[in-house]
């Protein structure tokens, strides 16, 4: 069986991406994790939490979402200038035609507000997160 080409993409810190790559692989087994940072801080961090492969920018974003099944990260990777600018119209844009499930988590940040989410820890939205995927995964 072929593993799920899961896509997480991050920006600023990338702690986000770090906490969401180190609960994949202590949930799931067949699955192959791509990094993708919008600076090289965030690729590292999410490297260091056991990715199994990354780059940084917006080139690699494109590329990426054209192979992944599953893309997961804040809400803000589908709004252009978002994470304080890091977000490019052209990786907003790759994220949201890509054929992929797309897993968003709701941060009410950077002007991005979503009505109806209540404000949780970054903790409990990645227990959620993983409940979604399971749903994809089974």
């Amino acid at each position: 069986m072929r593993k799920k080409q899961i896509l997480v993409i991050d920006g600023q810190g990338g702690k986000i991406g770090k906490q969401i790559i180190e609960t994949l692989k202590e949930t799931f087994e067949n699955i192959f994790i791509t990094a993708i940072g919008t600076n090289g801080n965030a690729t590292a961090s999410m490297l260091k939490a056991g990715a199994d492969q990354g780059a940084t920018g917006e080139n690699p974003v494109i590329v990426a979402c054209k192979k992944a099944d599953i893309i997961i990260g804040p809400i803000g990777i589908v709004v252009a200038d978002s994470l304080l600018g890091e977000i490019s119209e052209k990786m907003a844009i790759a994220v949201g035609k890509s054929d992929a499930i797309k897993i968003l988590i709701p941060i009410n940040r950077c002007n991005n507000i979503i009505v109806g989410v209540t404000i949780d820890s970054i903790g409990k939205l990645i227990d959620e997160t993983m409940e979604q995927l399971k749903v994809y995964l089974d």
